[in-house]
């Protein structure tokens, strides 16, 4: 389950994705775009990806009215995701993220033995509960 996510390739991946030479489109484009996606890790949910995200930020606004910073949090959550429409496996842009670098929590939804596969689980620099990783 959290095999392939390791701390080597979130930085193959961030050399990868933070040239910003993929595509370009504002935040009504990718919600619109995300519309296309179906979620591997939610799969038996009918709700477009937009609605979901336009509901999160109303949520956030409704119990936070004077946090506005809390409403767009809300609203590009997932805007991530679109990622996966452009070759990034699901694995890497939905469901259970976590962190890298440190210590894998027992909080995860599949609990520490999912990570069992994971190379940084031998590594002792990255089994402190804080990040020791320069990322």
């Amino acid at each position: 389950m959290h095999s392939n996510q390791c701390l080597d390739f979130v930085k193959g991946r961030m050399q990868h994705w933070l040239k910003f030479n993929h595509l370009e489109m504002n935040v009504m484009e990718a919600l619109d775009l995300l519309n296309s996606l179906v979620d591997e890790s939610d799969p038996d949910v009918d709700l477009p990806n937009s609605i979901h995200a336009f509901q999160t930020a109303e949520r956030a606004r409704e119990a936070h009215p004077d946090k506005d910073w809390m409403h767009l949090t809300g609203l590009i959550h997932d805007l991530g995701k679109v990622m996966a429409l452009y070759g990034e496996p699901q694995w890497a842009t939905v469901g259970d993220t976590f962190p890298i670098g440190c210590e894998f929590s027992d909080k995860c939804v599949f609990g520490k033995a999912s990570f069992a596969q994971n190379p940084d689980i031998d590594n002792p620099v990255y089994r402190v509960h804080v990040s020791s990783a320069e990322t």
